[in-house]
């Protein structure tokens, strides 16, 4: 316990936790406007790197002796240098420990680099800051506490602000906030009255006040603080008038802010966690077999240690010269230091650092693979570390975000139903769809059949022109006029998307003024009054407007989900049934679906409704629920028109990268900021859901209703609970607040782990760590998390592996990620192939080392029998030294750059391969000690045969007799072939480091042993002999097994080698199925049946709508505060030196990738 206290003092003195410690309560702040040397708070900076110029060296050598196998060689090394102790001289462990750092500490150097330049890009951003009287562009690093801020449209915000003005009617601002919640429709934020007329220069630099506050916080969606300003009455600010950093601004010229949160105190960075330390499973794997190794060496010493002593009592009488008569605990211990160095090479040195070596090279194919490169943005993958490489073979868990990652935030409108007729685009085929593009159109709707319908006289002529009305009516988007063409800004992107479906197809919203909109059909305009706005929420699921029509008819227009627009409809309403039909339809295909309808409404029902609603309007208790029962009373008697069948465009080939991973064993769970509808629709969409699925919806208030839920679930499926069902879990994250209480969080967890699909909706940052991390602990299962938006960068971090997507979303997710790639569809390949391939290739590389050290140094072991147990080296000490930094570093090193299980192809058309990694079937406890009862095997052989042929002695030319280094020459020679080491690298240095004496002072024993070996003719029997039977059992055993009981990997090299055109790999899966040999992965999971109140059986009909509701300004008042006929052109132009940084950016992200 004590060494993990020293651990977090260093950690927390040295400074290296740089993300905040995370309080619900913190103190109050004084923040002063226009008067920066008053506020001291903390930069604006962000960093993701590892390391600083100081913090390196201390850093970097605390890591690395946290390694078990480092501290262990510290340690020898040490004992090395007490005099009379070390058989193998005082450097030899020295030296290539230094060699083994330095090349670890320049990979860590470079990887920490990338990092550096990344966080600059960031930090190197341009704004706008009032400083010195005017204007000045500085990076974002730059801005502090209390500047007051210019924003302009399509930039992120660089800090938490303040609204002080904007470009907007009432100071009005749209701001999209996918980054942070991942909701698609744009909020608003409104500057408060007292400084929304502060738009100059002047008027700016004259501010002066003071804002106090609360501290920093985690909570995005509460703020508290009051506006001081001088010779006016305190203001209090709320959640309203918050902008903050990660969110861009859009649909709006300009704002200006007074900065009050910079760097890690923004509410962003608080919902981020600690940047941990990740140690992939094989590494700690690789820490428990060097900890057996090393037990087994304090075996083998205390072994020879007990020969000493028994040898010493046998034989000291006659042998008076060697050592005095008797035993006594100082020689005891001083053998015990002499045989653990001598066996210490046991444990290889040189593991680490040719892993490391694996590692970034292993890093650099990911780096290179073409096939992961987006031509579009010219975007390669990126590996920012390396240490993980083999986890992403292992993977069983995967956690995605939806906005951004699987989808490209760009809502499409692409089918619809009118009159019973279903147009649009019949083709499902996601692999016709475009590739995401900011400049994508959002319509894709392509049936002439409509248009001829509507211009010849069809009997739905009227149910058409009726239909795209409406869409152009019943809405909050504002048309702005660039030139000849019209813009539309709208805060919901599903309206957008209506409104230019209805634009594309001659239906041309061309004006809006405060009390009307004006449309144009067919070369005529028609001017509809909008008289009022009955607006959306997320209880009704539906908007409505009253207009009086062109001909003086009072109408109400209504779109809305199914279930509320159906219960309303007129019995004299036709087409119900076949729009039902269409509307499932869409569903099943993942598409957002809204119901169209309409009423006439006579002008006596009108008014006397109109006074209802003014009574609700003004009423001072539950106004807003009033005005809703208010609604209900007009909102009646429809006549149904048809539905709308949006797409929220999938990223390419997302639907066939999820099967693919299902197929792989891989469980997807899909966690969002996004409404339960919309992730839903996507779900289907993405195919994580098909047909009449089971859905669990969890939507509870409270810890009882929470805990009642979860126990009726997890009754109803009995046996079944813990395994796969053909069943998804829905929940949002109020319910998951209490989901994941202490007392009933592993309940959930078997709820969850239980079901086919998991659905997380409405979920903060950290909702999204904490449940990667309850798999992550209660699940012996490697976790990835991806993500693009800076509200994916705590579960990023907290997953054994993150990645980021490259996105739109700016760079916080990639700059935070182990992994970085341009499209979640090239996640296949990464763990495919590049997991696959990493991890046959970490861990056959580790088994090697492993392998011929213990061949090797249990060498010594034998002599000790022969030699007295007095702790003799049989081999020089520098060929003891160097035996795994020079003579046998390539053939490990080679296995780890090349091997591969079997070929990229066949692990991407038989995603059940990938299984092999994933279970850790050829690295586990039971290899490694087959491994090591091998190398006894073959050590045994390599030293007893040699020693028994040269028992007789062997004289040479010129009279020369053998010694020990003559044996042990043989010896080692004989090794290198028996392991497959680098037995050319050995035979050269041989023969130069025999030859150096006396020229050069060094290895003095070694004078003439090359010679001497060479011209032996017992050298070249025994070169041929000894490693021939060390090897025919291995040829043998594997001979068997590949005949009797042959892998899956091995089915499938055989097939491979054959090279037969047409081969039908998948019937090796069939066979070994019907023989149990393989599981797998089930593509069919157990069917349930779910009777409680919380479990949906019906089919989907797919409504998703995303809109601002209950904001500071309401959707009648945002309609009313814009005259389109009266705006200018919204075209303007950046200021140069924004301009140039952007340039500046796109330049270094070049030369970052």
């Amino acid at each position: 316990m004590q060494g993990i206290y020293i651990s977090s003092w260093v950690q927390e003195s040295m400074g290296w936790n740089q993300s905040p410690q995370h309080s619900e309560r913190s103190q109050p702040r004084s923040i002063y406007i226009n008067d920066p040397l008053k506020n001291n708070f903390c930069q604006n900076s962000i960093s993701t790197a590892k390391y600083s110029m100081w913090s390196f060296l201390p850093r970097y050598l605390y890591l690395q002796f946290g390694k078990t196998a480092n501290a262990f060689f510290l340690f020898i090394t040490i004992l090395q240098q007490i005099p009379d102790v070390s058989p193998t001289g005082k450097y030899t462990t020295l030296l290539p420990l230094m060699i083994i750092l330095t090349i670890s500490g320049i990979k860590e150097i470079i990887e920490d680099y990338k990092r550096h330049l990344a966080n600059k890009i960031v930090n190197s951003q341009r704004t706008l800051v009032l400083r010195q009287n005017s204007w000045c562009a500085i990076c974002w690093q730059e801005v502090s506490v209390g500047d007051i801020v210019k924003v302009y449209n399509d930039e992120f915000l660089p800090a938490d602000m303040i609204l002080i003005s904007s470009s907007e009617p009432q100071s009005m601002c749209y701001i999209a906030t996918a980054n942070l919640d991942g909701e698609t429709n744009l909020k608003i934020r409104q500057a408060l009255p007292e400084t929304a007329a502060m738009q100059t220069e002047n008027q700016l630099l004259n501010l002066h006040g003071k804002i106090e506050c609360e501290g920093p916080n985690r909570h995005f969606s509460s703020f508290v603080g009051t506006l001081y300003l001088s010779d006016r009455s305190p203001v209090p600010i709320g959640p309203d008038q918050v902008l903050l950093r990660g969110t861009q601004l859009r649909n709006t010229q300009w704002i200006t802010g007074v900065v009050i949160y910079t760097g890690f105190e923004t509410k962003l960075m608080q919902n981020s966690v600690k940047s941990p330390l990740k140690k992939s499973h094989v590494e700690k794997v690789t820490n428990l077999q060097i900890l057996a190794l090393f037990l087994f060496l304090l075996v083998m010493s205390m072994v020879s240690c007990v020969g000493a002593m028994y040898w010493n009592q046998m034989y000291n009488m006659d042998m008076w010269y060697m050592r005095k008569k008797g035993f006594n605990p100082h020689s005891f211990a001083l053998d015990s230091l002499v045989f653990i160095i001598l066996y210490h090479n046991l444990i290889p040195i040189s593991l680490l650092v040719t892993l490391e070596i694996v590692k970034f090279t292993q890093a650099q194919f990911i780096n290179w693979d073409e096939d992961m490169h987006f031509k579009e943005s010219d975007i390669y993958a990126m590996a920012r570390t390396s240490n993980l490489n083999e986890e992403l073979g292992q993977v069983k868990y995967l956690f995605s975000d939806k906005t951004g990652t699987l989808t490209c935030n760009i809502m499409t409108f692409k089918k619809c139903t009118i009159a019973g007729i279903i147009y649009g685009d019949h083709s499902d085929n996601s692999e016709d769809y475009p590739k995401c593009s900011q400049t994508s159109p959002s319509y894709e709707f392509n049936d002439p059949a409509l248009l001829e319908n509507f211009e010849k006289g069809h009997p739905t002529e009227g149910y058409i022109k009726e239909f795209f009305t409406l869409l152009c009516v019943c809405h909050t988007v504002i048309p702005e006029r660039e030139g000849n063409n019209i813009n539309y800004q709208a805060s919901s992107p599903d309206e957008a998307a209506l409104v230019k479906g209805a634009k594309n197809l001659g239906f041309v919203l061309t004006t809006r003024t405060p009390y009307s909109v004006t449309i144009e059909t067919m070369g005529e305009s028609f001017t509809f009054e909008i008289l009022n706005v009955l607006e959306f929420s997320s209880n009704r699921k539906r908007m409505s407007v009253i207009v009086r029509t062109p001909m003086g008819q009072l109408r109400l227009y209504c779109k809305g989900a199914d279930t509320v627009i159906y219960e309303r409809l007129s019995k004299n309403s036709e087409f119900v049934e076949e729009t039902l039909s269409h509307l499932e339809c869409f569903a099943t295909n993942g598409l957002r679906t809204l119901c169209v309808a309409y009423t006439d409404l006579t002008e006596e029902e009108y008014q006397h409704w109109l006074q209802e609603y003014e009574k609700a309007s003004t009423n001072l208790q539950d106004r807003i629920k009033k005005r809703e029962e208010c609604y209900n009373l007009i909102e009646k008697d429809f006549m149904l028109l048809g539905a709308t069948a949006i797409e929220d465009r999938l990223q390419a080939r997302v639907p066939e990268t999820i099967s693919t991973l299902l197929q792989a064993n891989i469980r997807i769970w899909v966690l969002t900021g996004d409404k339960q509808e919309t992730a839903i629709n996507i779900a289907y969409s993405c195919k994580l859901i098909s047909g009449n699925v089971p859905r669990i919806h969890m939507n509870a208030t409270s810890l009882e209703a929470t805990t009642e839920m979860i126990d009726q679930n997890c009754h109803e499926l009995g046996c079944l609970l813990g395994k796969e069902n053909d069943m998804a879990l829905i929940i949002d994250g109020e319910t998951l607040k209490y989901a994941l209480d202490f007392d009933i969080q592993r309940k959930f967890l078997n709820l969850a782990l239980s079901c086919r699909t998991v659905l997380c909706c409405r979920m903060s940052p950290l909702q999204k760590a904490e449940i990667v991390d309850l798999v992550k602990k209660h699940v012996q299962a490697i976790t990835l998390a991806i993500g693009d938006g800076a509200n994916d960068v705590s579960m990023i971090q907290t997953a054994h592996v993150g990645v980021g997507i490259s996105g739109n979303e700016g760079m916080q997710a990639t700059n935070s990620s182990d992994y970085a790639i341009a499209q979640f569809s090239y996640l296949e390949k990464l763990l495919l192939v590049h997991g696959a391939w990493n991890y046959f290739r970490v861990t056959k590389c580790i088994l090697y080392c492993f392998y011929k050290n213990v061949v090797l140094y249990t060498i010594g072991l034998w002599f000790t029998f022969v030699n007295g147990f007095s702790g003799q080296i049989l081999f020089e000490r520098w060929c003891i030294g160097l035996y795994n930094v020079l003579f046998t570093s390539l053939p490990p090193l080679v296995l780890g750059v090349f091997e591969r299980c079997c070929s990229e192809s066949s692990l991407l058309k038989y995603p059940q391969l990938y299984t092999v990694s994933q279970n850790g079937e050829t690295f586990n406890t039971k290899v490694f000690w087959i491994h090591c009862m091998c190398a006894l095997f073959h050590s045994f052989i390599l030293f007893w045969f040699p020693t028994k042929m040269m028992a007789h002695d062997v004289v040479l030319q010129h009279g020369y007799t053998t010694d020990y280094l003559f044996l042990g020459n043989f010896v080692y020679t004989f090794s290198h072939l028996a392991i497959w080491g680098s037995m050319i690298i050995w035979l050269v240095f041989f023969s130069i480091y025999s030859s150096l004496w006396p020229t050069i002072h060094i290895a003095a024993d070694m004078k003439g042993q090359a010679s001497m070996t060479l011209i032996c003719p017992y050298f070249w029997l025994g070169l041929f002999i000894v490693p021939v039977i060390c090897l025919i059992p291995n040829v043998l055993w594997k001979s068997i097994k590949n005949t009797h009981n042959k892998s899956l990997l091995e089915e499938i090299r055989e097939l491979e080698s054959r090279k037969i055109p047409g081969t039908d790999v998948s019937q090796v899966f069939r066979k070994r199925a019907t023989l149990g040999s393989f599981q797998f992965p089930s593509r069919h999971p157990c069917e349930v049946v779910l009777r409680n109140n919380s479990v949906d059986l019906n089919a989907p009909h797919g409504y998703a709508f995303s809109q601002t509701e209950r904001s500071v300004v309401t959707q009648e008042e945002l309609v009313r505060c814009y005259d389109t006929s009266a705006m200018e052109s919204k075209t303007f132009r950046k200021p140069s030196s924004l301009a140039e940084g952007e340039d500046r950016r796109v330049s270094a992200a070049h030369v970052l990738r």
